[in-house]
């Protein structure tokens, strides 16, 4: 494990220069199949594997959430180590912002104040902050994220595309629980009747899934299909169920080109997302 940007820079710069490609893997720690399907895709398929772990306070508006986010570190450098990761970079806050909160941020554009970004105003601008000084300090590599963080994901490739980051972002497909819950490290933060009523979520997208397959173009049917499953499941209440562009995150109204439905509610004091790419015939 390291825990400075200097050392991080510094081997991943090593590793390019021995002919090496480099697999970065950006997370929060407290790890799940969904993280460890991330880091065995990374091993697969290039050969100085970096995971770093850093829970980061600029993408939580509210404390609570922040102080409450699960932290596994032991835990994860144990699956780390078995699962083959070169290094592990895990700083302190005083590390990645040495002068407290950041002057200077990344602005998320126009998609940061949408959906999740009206939900939780400042999080993508704390997130691409973050990622920001990430791929600044690996520098050139492939660097894998999870498909459950759609939004999230796109605010990445975008500022990716426009800032010309010498990145390649790789997307890997959400890995799910049994029921179809999307694996989430809050997921251990819900109490049994919480966790069963957060099944709804994915019944949500599947029924959605199921209309747009049986021909269903109009959005607006879709989005209704969803509220109502999630708003008729005791003890989730729903904060948004939408249909955007699979590209733009635009609200759409006809299913003409690839879109993406988007689910989010709360179950007890937990907030959880989910979406699911709709089928195109």
């Amino acid at each position: 494990m390291i825990a400075t940007i200097a050392e991080l820079r510094g081997i991943a710069d090593a590793a390019r220069r021995d002919g090496r490609g480099v697999g970065f893997v950006p997370t929060m720690g407290a790890f799940h199949d969904g993280h460890r399907s991330l880091i065995e895709r990374a091993r697969r398929e290039t050969e100085q594997v970096v995971v770093s772990i850093f829970v980061n306070p600029l993408q939580f508006p509210d404390p609570r959430d922040l102080e409450r986010y699960p932290r596994t570190r032991d835990r994860d450098l144990r699956d780390a180590e078995r699962l083959g990761v070169d290094v592990v970079f895990a700083p302190d806050e005083r590390e990645m912002y040495p002068g407290g909160e950041p002057a200077v941020t990344v602005d998320p554009g126009p998609l940061g104040d949408r959906l999740e970004g009206a939900a939780r105003p400042g999080h993508f601008r704390g997130v691409a902050t973050v990622v920001a000084k990430l791929f600044n300090a690996v520098g050139p590599c492939r660097a894998y994220l999870g498909e459950k963080d759609a939004q999230q994901l796109a605010v990445i490739r975008w500022m990716v595309r426009d800032l010309e980051f010498p990145i390649e972002v790789v997307a890997c497909p959400t890995l799910r629980e049994s029921d179809g819950l999307a694996m989430s490290s809050r997921n251990a933060l819900l109490s049994p009747e919480d966790r069963e009523a957060a099944g709804s979520l994915f019944l949500a997208l599947s029924e959605a899934a199921e209309r747009a397959r049986a021909g269903e173009r109009d959005a607006a049917a879709l989005v209704a299909v969803m509220a109502r499953e999630i708003g008729g499941t005791p003890g989730a209440r729903l904060d948004y169920a939408a249909v955007v562009d699979d590209e733009t995150f635009e609200d759409v109204r006809m299913l003409e080109r690839p879109a993406r439905a988007l689910v989010a509610a709360r179950f007890g004091d937990l907030r959880l997302i989910d979406n699911l790419l709709l089928p195109t015939g």
